[in-house]
């Protein structure tokens, strides 16, 4: 239960002074606070002036600054703004304990998961080694080795009465024109470039040592980059199934 009668610094500093980075060093709380877009003024406002979007980032905070060595996230990208998003994100690409998300954000499980729990339907959980998009293409992969065994079976013996199984329907696959085929070799290399920039903006954020207006053009320049990392890598999934 947050007390609201603190100051935004006195209730981050009542958990700990400083929080350890997995690289070494620390972040003072202000400095935590700062990454977490609180600006040094509105450290020393009390909690109850703050807005309900801030009292959740500093919910947020808190539990994070405990340095946790397991999360659960039930649903993290339901109630944050995109600058708390990013943060978040950032934060967690670096996290050295165990991290169990529950999400249907397939761009958010795409950054931060090396391992799914996938629910098929009647009670069958599948055990997959990697994140969405590659679960994406292995179940592509996999669907079209079915298809083309059951229509190599059908070619073999025509008369016989077989059908596939209702889950596996074979469509004719639409093929890509040129200028999609144009803008699949483009979006590889948009992608490509986008995440670089990400990785850059977010090793100033974690640095500790960044001036708190370029922290704010960094934070907001992040967001911006996230929300274009996201449109375009579902364009390229879309693409890649008619590839």
């Amino acid at each position: 239960m947050i007390k609201e009668d603190m100051r935004v610094i006195e209730f981050v500093k009542n958990i700990a002074e400083n929080f350890p980075l997995a690289s070494g060093g620390s972040l003072s709380a202000a400095q935590f606070l700062q990454l977490f877009l609180f600006d040094p003024d509105k450290q020393y406002t009390y909690i109850s002036k703050l807005s309900g979007g801030e009292k959740r980032r500093l919910h947020l905070l808190s539990i994070l600054f405990r340095n946790p060595n397991f999360l659960v996230l039930d649903e993290p990208t339901n109630d944050l703004d995109l600058p708390t998003l990013s943060v978040l994100e950032n934060f967690l690409s670096e996290f050295r304990g165990c991290l169990l998300i529950v999400s249907h954000d397939s761009y958010f499980m795409d950054r931060l998961v090396d391992h799914l729990f996938v629910f098929e339907g009647d009670g069958v959980i599948r055990d997959f080694p990697g994140n969405y998009s590659q679960y994406r293409i292995d179940k592509m992969t996999n669907d079209k080795m079915v298809d083309d065994r059951w229509q190599m079976t059908e070619s073999k013996n025509e008369t016989a009465i077989s059908h596939p199984p209702s889950a596996i329907q074979t469509k004719t696959k639409r093929q890509l024109s040129y200028k999609e085929k144009r803008e699949f070799e483009l979006l590889e290399k948009e992608i490509a470039e986008l995440s670089k920039e990400k990785e850059s903006i977010t090793l100033k954020l974690n640095s500790g040592d960044t001036p708190f207006e370029e922290l704010q053009q960094l934070s907001k320049r992040i967001g911006e980059v996230t929300q274009q990392l996201d449109e375009k890598e579902l364009r390229w999934l879309e693409l890649s199934e008619l590839y």
